[in-house]
C-alpha cells in the first residue's frame, strides 16, 4: 500500500512494447514443463554425516577430560569407575547429538513454512504461484521488493533496479535493460519488469554458489556466549573442588592414587555436560510452538531476545487491521457517493446522485488503470486479492461501477514511497493516483477537496486522490491535471488486537505505530484499537527532530503515532530507541524496510503480504501478519528465558546435594564415611538431571508471564545463586545426610568407627534415595520462582510427570537390579530409611515455601 511497502520506481515513464510470450504459458503447458524439468528448487544442501556429528559430541573439551579420567581409573585398577565415566560420556554425547539433530530437522521444517511466491502470467492473466512451480517459458512479473526466483530474460523494463550482491558481492544495484538477464536469488530494489524464465533449479546461476552459501556459519549469539561462560565457570569450579579434595584426601592419609581418583570423580560429577543441549532443546521447542501460532522464528537465539522486548514499533495496515481494503465512499466535485459492498467480491453498487455516480465511475476507471496487474480471484473460501490490497480494492470498485476492461498501458511509473503516487499512460492519456498531498498540487482545481480529506480522515478512512490528463500526448506527472476525486478506503481493525495491545501494556512494553498513512487515518485507527496514548501524540515523518537525542526523548513514550514515515526514518527510530536502552521489535514489509529490520533487536516481517527482502532480513516472520502473533511470540520468549533459569536452578541444587557428602567427609577428617560414592553421583546425574531438566525447559507460559517488565540480565544472578546454594541445595543436602547418619547410628555405628559393610550399603542407599526424591520435589519447586507448589498445581506440564516416572524407574533399577546395587555401593533402604528418604520431599518443599514467603513479604 502507499506508504507501507517498498518502492515501485521513480523517474520518467519508460515505455515498453509487448513482445513474445506476453500472455504467458497456459496451465497445461506449465504443468508439462514442470513434469519435464522438475521443481524450481536448489539441490538440497549436503547434510552432515550423522555418525561424524555423533563422534564430534564425544571429543569436545569436556568429553576429552572425561575420557582421560576413565583411562586413569582403568590404569589404577578401578574398572567400575572407568566404565561409569565412559557411560556418562556416551549418554551425554548421545543426548547432545539427539537434541542437535532434532533442532536441525526442526529448523528445516520451519524453513518450509516460509512462503516464497512469484507472480506470473498464465492463460493471459496474472496469478501467484509457488516459486517451486516456476518453469522455463513462464512470464514473471517483477516489482520492487520481490525476490527473483529463477533466471530470466527481460522483455519489459520500467526503471528496474536489481540487487545482485548475493551473486557478485557488489553492493550497488544494477539497472538491466530489455534483453538483459535477471538471476535467481537477487532482489528487485526499484521499478518493475517482466521476464521470461530461461533456467530454473539446479540449472540457475544461483545453484553454482548454493554450496558456499549453505556452509556459512553464523556468529555465536549473545545467549550462546552467556551459556558457554556459565559452563566454563562451573567447570572451573568443578576442577577447583576436585583439587581441594585431592589435597584433603592426601592430608587424611589416603594413598595418592586413591586421592587422585576421588578428585577426578568429584570433578567429573560436577561438570554440566547436559546443560547446553537442554538449552538448545528448550529454544527449539519454543520455536516450534511459535510456528504453531503463525510466528516463524528464523534464528533460534531470537527466541530469548523476543522475551526481552521493551518497545514494539508496529505498522498499521495488515498488522493492526485486517488488510482487507474496501472503498466505502467516493468524493467527486459532482457530489459524494456511498459504495455498497465490502471485501474483494466484485459485486455491489454506487449510491448517489446520477452526476456523482457518473463522476465516481470515471474516477474508478482511472484508478484501476494505475495498477493493471491487480485483481481479485474467487476461491473456495471467498475472494482473494492478487497484488496490493489497496490496488485490488480499486479494481473491485471499478467492477462495482460497471467499468469494462481497460486498454493496455504503454508507459508506467509504479508506486514509490517517496513520490507516494503511481501513474499509467495509455491511449486515453495520463492517469495518476496517490496520496492527496502529492496529487492535489498537480491539479488545476481542487476546491472542496481539503474539507473532504478532513472528513474522510476523521472517519478513519484511508484517502487516495485520483487525477487525469486526457491529452493523448500527456506523458509526465506535471501540473494541469484534472482532479477526478477522492477515494475513502476502509481497513477495519482486527477484532482481538485491542486485547493484544492491553497485554503489552500489562507487560510493561511500550508501543508506537510507525506507518506511511495519513496522520488522521493512523490516529483514528490507533484510538479505535487502544494504542493511542493519553497524550494523543501524533507526529509526521517530516516533522521529526534532526537531533537523535531529542528524537529519542520525544518517542520514548507509550502510544505515540508516527505517520507519513519513510523507510529510512524507521531505521533512525530503531537506533534512537536502542540508544535509550530499549530492546526494539520493528515490523516492516517493504524492500526498504530491510535495514530497519536488521538493525532492530527483533525484525518482524509480514509473511502474508510482505516483500521477500523484508522476510529475509527479519528474525521473526508473521505468517498471518497479525499483531497478536507478535505478543504471543514475546510471551513464549519470556517463558523460554524463565525456563532456562528453572533448569539451571535444578542442576545447581543437585550439585550441592551431591557435593555435601564429600565436604562432610573432608571436614570430619574421615571420621564420617562418605554417604554416596562417585559412582552414585554419576548415576544421579544420569537418572535425575537430564529428563526433568528437559521437562522444566518445556514449562508452558503462565498467566503471570506477561505481567510486568521482562526479566532480563544474566541467566545466573544473585537470586538464583541464593536459591540454589542457600535454600534448595542445603535443604536437600541436610535431609539426605541426616537420613544417612540416622540409619548408621540406628545400626550401632558411632563416630570414628568403621561401619559394617552391609550397614554402610543400606545407609548409602538411603542417602542416594533421599537425593533422588529430593530432586523430585526440587523439580516441582523450580516450576516457579515466586509461588509455592500448592499454588502452581500439579497439572500444566505432562512432560514433567513423564520425567518423574522415568526418574523413579531409574531409582528402582539402581537399588534392585543386579549388579547395579553392588556396583554403585548402595542397597535398598531399611523401613526407617524409606521414611527418612521420603521425608526429604516435604523438607525441600517446606524450605522452598518459606523462602518464597520471606521474599514476598520483603
Amino acid at each position: 500500500m502507499p506508504g507501507d511497502r517498498g518502492p515501485r520506481g521513480s523517474g520518467p515513464v519508460t515505455g515498453s512494447a509487448m513482445v513474445r510470450g506476453a500472455a504467458g504459458l497456459t496451465a497445461d503447458e506449465a504443468a508439462a514443463a514442470l513434469r519435464r524439468d522438475g521443481p524450481n528448487t536448489l539441490p538440497a544442501a549436503k547434510q552432515r554425516n550423522p555418525l561424524l556429528t555423533l563422534a564430534g559430541q564425544m571429543v569436545h573439551f569436556f568429553a576429552l577430560m572425561l575420557w582421560a579420567a576413565a583411562g586413569l581409573a582403568l590404569l589404577a585398577g578401578m574398572p567400575a569407575l572407568s566404565i561409569a565415566i565412559v557411560v556418562v560420556v556416551v549418554l551425554n554425547g548421545a543426548f547432545s547429538f539427539a537434541q542437535e539433530y532434532r533442532a536441525d530437522r526442526a529448523a528445516e521444517r520451519l524453513r518450509d513454512l516460509l512462503p516464497v511466491r512469484a507472480t506470473v502470467r498464465r492463460d493471459g492473466r496474472a496469478v501467484v504461484v509457488d516459486a517451486a512451480d516456476l518453469v522455463v517459458g513462464d512470464v514473471v512479473l517483477l516489482e520492487a521488493g520481490d525476490r527473483v526466483c529463477a533466471d530470466g530474460e527481460l522483455t519489459e523494463c520500467g526503471l528496474l533496479s536489481v540487487d545482485e550482491s548475493m551473486l557478485t558481492g557488489e553492493s550497488r544495484p544494477v539497472r538491466p535493460e530489455i534483453g538483459g538477464s535477471v538471476f535467481a536469488g537477487t532482489y528487485v530494489t526499484e521499478g518493475h519488469g517482466v521476464a521470461i524464465v530461461t533456467a530454473t533449479g539446479a540449472r540457475s546461476r544461483l545453484a553454482g554458489i548454493s554450496a558456499v552459501t549453505a556452509s556459512a556459519v553464523r556468529p555465536r549469539s549473545p545467549l550462546a556466549t552467556q551459556l558457554h561462560r556459565v559452563v566454563r565457570i562451573v567447570a572451573l569450579m568443578a576442577v577447583a573442588v576436585g583439587c581441594v579434595f585431592f589435597a584433603a584426601a592426601l592430608g587424611l592419609g589416603r594413598a595418592g592414587t586413591e586421592s587422585f581418583l576421588l578428585a577426578i570423580g568429584v570433578t567429573v560429577a560436577l561438570v554440566p555436560e547436559g546443560l547446553l543441549p537442554t538449552v538448545t532443546l528448550s529454544l527449539a521447542r519454543a520455536a516450534q510452538k511459535m510456528a504453531g501460532r503463525n510466528a516463524l522464528v528464523r534464528r533460534l537465539e531470537s527466541v530469548e531476545t523476543l522475551g526481552a522486548t521493551t518497545f514494539i514499533c508496529t505498522d498499521k495496515t495488515g498488522t493492526l487491521t485486517r488488510n482487507e481494503m474496501s472503498v466505502v465512499r467516493v468524493w467527486t466535485p459532482s457530489g459524494t457517493v456511498e459504495v455498497d459492498g465490502t471485501g474483494y467480491r466484485p459485486v455491489g453498487e454506487l449510491t448517489g446522485s446520477p452526476a456523482a455516480v457518473r463522476a465516481a465511475t470515471a474516477l474508478a476507471d482511472s484508478a484501476a488503470r494505475c495498477s493493471p496487474d491487480a485483481h481479485a480471484v474467487e476461491e473456495a473460501n471467498g475472494w482473494r486479492p492478487v497484488g496490493d490490497p489497496m490496488e485490488v480494492a480499486l479494481h473491485v470498485l471499478a467492477a462495482r461501477a460497471g467499468v469494462t476492461a481497460a486498454p493496455q498501458p504503454v508507459g508506467r511509473r509504479p508506486f514509490d514511497p517517496r513520490r507516494r503516487r503511481s501513474s499509467v499512460v495509455d491511449v486515453d492519456g495520463l492517469h495518476v493516483s496517490g496520496a492527496p498531498d502529492t496529487v492535489l498540487p498537480l491539479c488545476a482545481e481542487v476546491s472542496g477537496a481539503d474539507e473532504a480529506i478532513a472528513a474522510f480522515s476523521r472517519a478513519g478512512l484511508r484517502v487516495l486522490a485520483v487525477a487525469r490528463n486526457a491529452e493523448p500526448a500527456a506523458q509526465e506527472e506535471q501540473g494541469g491535471l484534472t482532479l477526478l476525486g477522492l477515494v475513502g478506503l476502509e481497513d477495519p481493525p482486527r477484532p482481538d488486537v485491542g486485547a493484544a495491545i492491553a497485554s503489552c501494556r500489562r507487560a510493561g512494553i511500550r508501543l508506537a505505530m510507525v506507518t506511511g498513512d495519513h496522520p488522521g487515518t493512523a490516529a483514528a485507527i490507533a484510538a479505535e484499537v487502544g494504542l493511542l496514548g493519553p497524550d494523543r501524540l501524533v507526529l509526521e515523518g517530516k516533522d521529526l527532530p534532526a537531533d537523535d537525542e531529542a528524537l529519542g526523548r520525544l518517542l520514548d513514550v507509550d502510544g505515540v503515532v508516527v505517520a507519513r514515515v519513510a523507510p529510512e526514518e524507521k531505521l533512525r527510530i530503531a537506533k534512537v530507541l536502542q540508544a535509550r536502552g530499549h530492546v526494539v521489535a520493528m515490523t516492516g514489509d517493504g524492500v526498504n524496510d530491510g535495514p530497519a529490520l536488521r538493525t532492530a533487536d527483533i525484525g518482524v516481517a509480514m509473511g502474508a503480504s510482505g516483500s521477500d527482502v523484508a522476510r529475509e532480513a527479519a528474525d521473526l516472520v508473521l505468517l498471518d501478519d497479525h499483531f497478536g502473533t507478535i505478543v504471543a511470540a514475546v510471551e513464549l520468549g519470556r517463558a523460554t528465558f524463565v525456563n532456562i533459569r528453572r533448569f539451571l536452578t535444578y542442576h545447581l541444587t543437585d550439585n550441592v546435594a551431591e557435593l555435601t557428602p564429600f565436604v562432610v567427609w573432608a571436614l570430619a577428617g574421615g571420621q564420617i564415611p562418605l554417604a554416596i560414592t562417585v559412582l552414585q553421583v554419576l548415576a544421579l546425574d544420569i537418572g535425575t538431571d537430564l529428563l526433568p531438566a528437559v521437562a522444566l525447559g518445556a514449562e508452558p507460559p503462565n498467566r503471570r508471564t506477561m505481567e510486568g517488565p521482562a526479566k532480563g540480565g544474566s541467566l545466573i544472578d544473585g537470586k538464583l545463586v541464593r536459591r540454589a546454594f542457600g535454600v534448595l541445595g542445603p535443604a536437600e543436602a541436610l535431609a539426605s545426610m541426616a537420613a544417612f547418619l540416622v540409619v548408621l547410628l540406628g545400626g550401632g555405628w558411632w563416630f570414628g568407627e568403621v561401619p559394617d559393610t552391609a550397614l554402610l550399603a543400606t545407609a548409602s542407599g538411603t542417602a542416594f534415595t533421599a537425593i533422588v526424591l529430593g530432586q523430585l520435589a526440587n523439580a516441582f519447586a523450580c516450576r516457579s520462582e515466586s509461588r509455592w507448589v500448592g499454588r502452581i498445581g500439579l497439572r500444566g506440564n505432562p512432560l514433567l510427570w513423564f520425567a518423574i516416572v522415568f526418574e523413579l524407574a531409574m531409582l528402582a533399577a539402581f537399588l534392585l537390579m543386579p549388579p547395579l546395587p553392588g556396583l554403585l555401593g548402595g542397597t535398598t533402604p531399611s523401613p526407617l530409611g524409606w521414611v527418612l528418604a521420603f521425608a526429604t520431599v516435604p523438607v525441600v518443599l517446606l524450605a522452598d515455601t518459606v523462602h518464597k514467603a520471606v521474599r514476598a513479604r520483603s
